[in-house]
């Protein structure tokens, strides 16, 4: 039956269909999804305060939470980029549009995402008709990318950028196959919005471009509008680019090639099939990552196998350029800057590229095994969507550890935060996640042990979150676990994965009246 929708030639109303069923799967997705790291930072500077001055003493969830809840403006964010960020301003500017409509509410900005997300889905089943694939394959086959689904719902950038780069190179597309200035200059701008919305959205549009100078080469006139247009827009990246690339240092591993390529490969798979080995343990994990990597494969040789059957030549071509830009890109950046800026969503860009190759493959099957493996890879896909929307695997930690710590902590009790690598990532999280009356302190990293514990005063119980999700959380999590250990007035009374939670002896006098 799917196999039969995906292939489906009452378009209209299988269209429609599609998009009313990806647009309630992306909402129910944002509402159910806990508050991540990325995402503080996309509510404090919308709220016109990127880094906010968290106290040095304890105070509660719902009395600082209106520091997220302000506004801002063009001006004031860009400047604010520049000086506490690495990321363009274009999508920040819409967040902050939207959240004058809509209000400050974190799933009220996530709609934006699927709005951008839904749209990037139409522009996909354009690029697939002019391509001469199949438009609904195509686009459910993206949709069921776990990678462009997970982008389509967090607050940040990338679907905005992704739904460009698609308008762009659309445009590309028209304009190789009947040259007009206008129509190029208006790709090539697109292409470089994306990358105004997201710095790596470069790596497609430059796979774009470079498609079209091969294709077009001695007709300096249908190239030279898109590569201007797009040259329009590289000075403002730049103006933003080099005043923010030293602000995040430490945000990367060091880069090492093997390693990098191996997470390449585990990130490109789950782009395509989530996270489905995860909900399992032992052989049963390896047995499910073994099928999953095999059908992978085999849709990587399908394509391969069926590449001159795939759509009009020019197309798949260009599909196959942009499917592989983004992994390419990110290794060549990872040697250029010696990190590794690797992870599932910065390989997302090419999951529309790789529904379209796929979509093509499998229209270009007999009928029967054509509706068995596109009904397989469609329910797999359904699966990792399934487990996006509902298993814990998936998500950031901030929403489960914060609710643990909170009922460890009490309203007696006092729950310790590292101040992480930005100071507001992880403070912003658990902020939105707590109940108004939890008593939180964050701590920043190198603060000596004993100031630790005259921070955290004279409370009856301390609890850690433990929130190590980047290098410097991480780092002063043993800064505070160290600062209570084996100290003769606290002993431990909770440890796990989540919490490290620390009684106070009532031997060493009062505690302190909250």
């Amino acid at each position: 039956m799917l196999g039969r929708f995906a292939f489906s030639r009452n378009i209209p109303v299988a269209l429609l269909s599609l998009l009313a069923f990806v647009a309630l799967i992306l909402s129910i997705t944002a509402w159910q999804r806990g508050a991540e790291y990325d995402e503080g930072y996309t509510v404090a500077l919308t709220a016109g305060t990127p880094r906010p001055d968290w106290p040095s003493v304890a105070f509660r969830a719902g009395d600082v939470r209106g520091v997220l809840d302000g506004y801002s403006s063009p001006w004031r964010i860009a400047s604010d980029l520049r000086q506490t960020d690495v990321h363009p301003p274009l999508y920040f500017w819409a967040a902050e549009g939207w959240r004058q409509l809509v209000g400050p509410d974190l799933f009220a900005l996530r709609l934006l995402s699927v709005l951008f997300g839904l749209t990037a889905l139409v522009i996909t089943g354009g690029l697939a008709r002019i391509g001469r694939v199949p438009p609904l394959a195509a686009m459910l086959l993206t949709a069921g990318c776990y990678g462009f689904s997970y982008t389509a719902v967090v607050a940040r950038g990338f679907a905005l950028a992704q739904a460009l780069t698609l308008a762009g190179v659309l445009l590309l597309m028209l304009t190789e196959r009947r040259p007009r200035f206008t129509g190029g200059l208006a790709g090539g701008l697109l292409l470089g919005l994306a990358t105004f919305s997201n710095y790596l959205a470069v790596f497609v549009a430059a796979a774009a471009l470079l498609w079209l100078l091969l294709r077009t080469w001695r007709q300096p006139a249908t190239w030279l509008a898109p590569v201007l247009g797009f040259a329009l827009v590289l000075p403002a990246d730049l103006w933003f680019f080099l005043a923010q690339r030293g602000s995040r240092a430490g945000q990367f591993p060091p880069f090492k090639l093997l390693p990098s390529i191996e997470r390449l490969a585990q990130y490109a798979a789950g782009d395509v099939f989530g996270g489905l080995p995860l909900y399992v343990t032992g052989m049963a994990q390896m047995a499910v990552g073994a099928a999953l990597a095999l059908l992978l494969a085999a849709i990587v040789l399908l394509i391969a196998a069926r590449w001159r059957r795939i759509g009009a030549p020019s197309a798949r071509l260009l599909f196959a350029m942009a499917a592989v830009a983004p992994p390419v890109g990110l290794i060549l950046l990872g040697l250029a800057f010696d990190n590794t800026p690797i992870e599932l969503r910065y390989l997302a860009f090419a999951t529309p590229f790789f529904g379209l190759l796929a979509a093509g493959a499998l229209a270009s099957l007999p009928p029967r095994p054509r509706r068995v493996l596109t009904a397989t890879v469609l329910v797999v896909q359904a699966a990792s969507l399934a487990g996006l929307i509902l298993m814990p695997q998936t998500m950031q930690p901030q929403r489960a550890v914060t609710r643990q710590v909170a009922d460890l902590a009490g309203p007696l009790g006092l729950v310790l935060l590292p101040r992480g690598n930005d100071g507001i990532g992880v403070v912003a999280a658990v902020v939105q996640e707590a109940p108004d009356w939890l008593r939180l302190l964050v701590i920043p990293r190198g603060l000596p042990a004993q100031q630790i514990r005259d921070r955290a005063g004279a409370v009856p119980l301390v609890v850690l979150a433990r929130l190590g999700v980047d290098e410097d959380s991480r780092a002063t999590l043993v800064e505070i676990a160290a600062a209570f250990r084996d100290q003769p007035c606290w002993r431990a009374t909770h440890d796990d994965d989540a919490a490290l939670a620390f009684a106070r002896n009532p031997a060493c006098g009062p505690t302190a009246k909250l």
